[in-house]
């Protein structure tokens, strides 16, 4: 399965945007020069900051997964403007689900939640132990992912579940945060995955979109100094919330990663599985600029670094962020 890209250069420079490096707190006083920064790192113990999004939080929270359909039944999604990391994942068909995780804030429903793969679990062990939510699994992953290193949260097994009446099922299956971390005590808070953030660095290409297809789905990322922010297009459409307004966020990563089969059959067919370890390149799209990058996850149980072409670590703008999973 090949994904195509494209990228859409315009002249004009663009606005850096601006970031929290992990191991800097700006200050901002009355007249005088905010001190210089220093080398991007973890969040610094004068302030404390989400390793997801680079933004102040008042405590680390535990970490809740939920996987979101993404059937042009299911959309507008609820709940997505919330999350602090966003990922988008193959699946059969040629489409895409979404794996949305929160710490940071909560919204109080989320959905359509739809069933896992396995390459959720691979992807979810970074996280150490999070609370996982989604509708089911194939008959032969279910214990698998029962007995994954997370909560499992099986909508068959714990509460917080409900089906919106308004909506057709399978894509009306939503569920309620709360009541759902109620479930999970033990559900392990968030930590360094290997995010920074930082102020923009040099070696960005002005861009104004940035789009990447599956056979079924397709992808724009459209650059809006407005905002601030990358708004989401799908399938040619803006990606609404069902909240009001347009899906987006200030950084977006295209990694590319190898795309295999998985074990387990979904419908007769063996389900792409995207890699989210080893090594591989891709694209930082922050503050209306693409920066080439490569990214390594050598082992399940840690995270992801981004490096530029240099070796140094590339800074993301603070906020959500969208990691597209791509073959390449």
């Amino acid at each position: 399965m090949r994904w195509s890209r494209r990228k859409i250069v315009i002249g004009a420079s663009a606005a850096a945007a601006v970031g929290l490096a992990g191991a800097l707190v700006v200050v901002l006083t009355g007249g005088r020069t905010p001190p210089a920064p220093s080398r991007p790192g973890p969040a610094s113990s004068q302030a404390l900051t989400s390793p997801f999004t680079g933004e102040p939080v008042m405590a680390l929270g535990p970490v809740l997964a939920v996987k979101i359909d993404n059937l042009a039944p299911a959309r507008p999604q609820t709940g997505l403007t919330a999350a602090d990391i966003v990922y988008v994942l193959p699946v059969e068909g040629g489409l895409s689900r979404f794996l949305a995780v929160f710490s940071s804030r909560l919204p109080p429903v989320i959905g359509p939640v739809r069933s896992a793969r396995e390459d959720d679990l691979e992807l979810l062990r970074q996280f150490v132990r999070p609370a996982f939510a989604y509708s089911g699994a194939q008959p032969q992953l279910l214990p698998v992912v029962e007995k994954a290193r997370t909560v499992d949260l099986y909508a068959g097994r714990v509460g917080g579940y409900f089906r919106d009446p308004r909506r057709v099922a399978p894509h009306n299956l939503y569920a309620r945060t709360r009541q759902l971390l109620a479930e999970a005590p033990g559900a392990g808070k968030a930590h360094d995955i290997g995010f920074r953030f930082g102020p923009a660095p040099a070696g960005g290409r002005v861009t104004a979109s940035f789009s990447v297809s599956y056979p079924a789905a397709r992808f724009m990322f459209r650059w809006s100094a407005k905002d601030g922010r990358w708004l989401v297009w799908m399938d040619g459409a803006p990606a609404r919330a069902a909240e009001g307004g347009q899906l987006g966020a200030p950084t977006v990563i295209i990694q590319y990663t190898k795309v295999r089969t998985s074990r387990f059959l979904e419908a007769g067919i063996r389900p792409p599985y995207a890699e989210s370890t080893g090594s591989g390149s891709g694209v930082v799209l922050r503050g209306g600029q693409a920066y080439p990058v490569r990214w390594s996850r050598p082992g399940a149980d840690g995270g992801t670094t981004f490096t530029s072409p240099s070796g140094q670590a590339m800074t993301f703008a603070r906020g959500q962020v969208w990691v597209v999973l791509a073959a390449g």
